[in-house]
């Protein structure tokens, strides 16, 4: 069973009071469909938080709604001082996160021979989606701070795709890698300068800050998820932060196969079955009273590994650049000195990878090979294999989307920064279930592993 799977399980297992009263309100009234008062409530308890008077609503600390019917809209004196302009934001409460992105670029209207500029150093689940609609990703590196889209090179990206297909790039995807923050006000400015919309992908960002502001809540769209590993879970699911009402109704048609204002099917545009379930959506608001806990959890999990590691040479430890920046942690990461020699070292990459590593969900297609053209030094390898009989589950970083094969023929702007990464480095147990006894024991196994 892969960690996903378990984590879900767990949180199921351990499921609070709220979460059992809407699921249960579900089922006794019937509302067993991708829609209802749960995907309402949810959707208003999401805004809520990311655009609340406070760094994040206290969901645990006030008296939470005695019935899963929607609850009036908030009042006034809640929104943040200063984020007055954020109040027109919605939210729309979707099956994935991957749908998310995919519904942002049909409502910018991103067809068959577009380009949507990306993040490299991510997640497939951002670019998927710009294929899904017939358009080409343009893959841009990341810079050394946050491991995020190099701003700097994000406008070399643009300059050259103007000058060499005669048009803009019809939009800008930004991803917050484990959580961290990216260089979004530079990253606005200059989308800004060539009118270009952002969507920020936010799947690993629920938490997250910059300057105050939560992530997710710069751009034109904001997208979250809520798979069984992010920082709540409604066992699968996602979230469209919209930029108003008018155009959350436009993502919600679109969500729901487009159907025409008729007494029967009546369809002019293509549709797409992404709502969110009513029973998810009450896993969903349950998950809502926890998520300060969690958030809270996963910071002090980051302080514990970056002040056990911060003398074990050769390892260092990913830590939030300066005070702008105020990740969520989702997932810690290290990196390892070229240099630094692991136990077990020359045995790394001895033989083809048969079956899932490192919580990778669902069916993975065995090749037999051991080997691809760019792939983690021997000593990451080495550091996951001697983590591993540890019973420690760890996994490289993402590989950038420029180096897989699927996007061989894609243009890529870069400039060497995820690809080292890549090479270099190591994401840690993170969740709400490390304890620090877990940490210590990582810790130790790690300084273990050193040769």
């Amino acid at each position: 069973m892969d960690n996903n799977n378990k984590r879900i399980l767990l949180c199921l297992a351990h499921m609070s009071g709220n979460e059992m009263k809407y699921i249960q309100e579900a089922f006794d009234t019937n509302w067993v469909v991708p829609l209802g008062p749960n995907v309402n409530g949810f959707e208003e308890d999401l805004k809520r938080f990311f655009i609340s008077k406070s760094e994040g609503q206290k969901f645990a600390n006030e008296k939470y709604p005695q019935s899963i019917q929607p609850h009036v809209d908030a009042p006034d004196n809640l929104w943040k001082e200063g984020y007055e302009e954020l109040k027109e934001k919605q939210i729309v409460a979707l099956c994935a996160g991957t749908a998310a992105v995919h519904l942002a670029l049909v409502a910018l209207g991103v067809k068959a021979g577009d380009e949507v500029i990306c993040q490299s150093f991510t997640f497939c689940a951002s670019s998927h989606p710009v294929t899904y609609q017939g358009a080409t990703p343009v893959f841009v590196d990341s810079e050394k701070d946050t491991w995020n889209m190099d701003p700097q090179l994000l406008e070399e990206a643009i300059k050259d795709r103007i000058k060499k297909t005669g048009k803009k790039p019809k939009a800008i995807i930004v991803v917050y890698l484990y959580g961290m923050p990216a260089k979004i006000n530079e990253i606005l400015e200059i989308a800004a300068k060539y009118d270009i919309p952002v969507i920020e992908d936010a799947a690993e960002g629920l938490g997250s800050r910059y300057n105050g502001q939560a992530v997710g809540t710069f751009g034109e769209f904001g997208v979250m998820s809520f798979n069984g590993n992010k920082m709540i879970t409604t066992s699968g699911g996602g979230a469209l932060i919209c930029p108003n009402a008018e155009m959350k109704n436009r993502i919600m048609f679109f969500a729901t196969q487009a159907r025409e204002a008729f007494p029967y099917y009546q369809h002019e545009e293509i549709g797409y079955n992404y709502r969110m379930s009513n029973i998810c959506a009450g896993i969903g608001r349950g998950q809502m009273t926890v998520l300060d806990e969690h958030i809270e959890h996963h910071k002090h999990v980051a302080d514990l590994y970056a002040k056990g590691l911060k003398e074990v040479k050769g390892v260092t430890f990913h830590d939030n650049p300066d005070s702008e920046y105020d990740s969520n942690f989702w997932l810690n990461t290290i990196t390892l000195d070229k240099d630094l020699k692991v136990k077990g070292q020359e045995k790394a990459y001895a033989q083809a990878v048969q079956g899932a590593v490192g919580g990778a969900a669902g069916v993975v297609h065995s090749t037999g090979q051991a080997h691809t053209a760019c792939e983690p030094n021997t000593n990451i390898e080495a550091m996951r294999m001697e983590l591993d009989k540890a019973n420690i589950e760890s996994r490289p970083l993402w590989k950038p989307m420029h180096l897989q094969p699927v996007y061989k023929n894609c243009p890529a702007y870069t400039n060497g920064v995820s690809e080292e990464l890549f090479k270099v480095g190591l994401c840690l147990p993170s969740g709400p279930l490390v304890s620090d006894e877990d940490v210590k024991y990582i810790i130790d196994a790690i300084k273990r592993s050193i040769a």
